[in-house]
């Protein structure tokens, strides 16, 4: 059973940064495909913040270069670096793994910016 489990979530005031985490237990990271979603309050939709491809291609919504997103395959996990955060970037931030055994979810971590 695959697992994937986030961490690093909190409060962070404007202009601030946060590290998050998403282990996975149960499928390795090569060759999959991972993602970081964020649900903002009030949405019912979970958006895509941030994707990587077999550790090579990547893929960010956000276009002004706030956002890193990286996997250690000795760890086997995925992390997003968010900087200069902003009040707007508030919301459930979700981890996504399509393995060859199939797609998973995490349980969300929150992440809420304010003074």
């Amino acid at each position: 059973q695959v697992q994937l489990v986030e961490s690093g979530g909190g409060l962070v005031q404007p202009g601030g940064s946060l590290n998050l985490s998403c282990v996975v237990s149960g499928a390795f990271l090569r060759n999959s495909f991972m993602a970081w979603y964020r649900q903002a309050p009030g949405e019912q939709r979970r958006e895509l913040v941030a994707s990587i491809t077999s550790g090579r291609s990547i893929y960010y919504v956000d276009r002004k270069g706030r956002l890193t997103i990286s996997e250690d395959n000795a760890k086997n996990a995925v992390y997003l670096q968010m900087n200069e955060v902003e009040v707007e970037d508030t919301a459930v931030y979700y981890c996504y793994g399509n393995f060859p055994s199939g797609a998973s979810w995490g349980q969300g971590t929150q992440v809420t910016v304010s003074s």
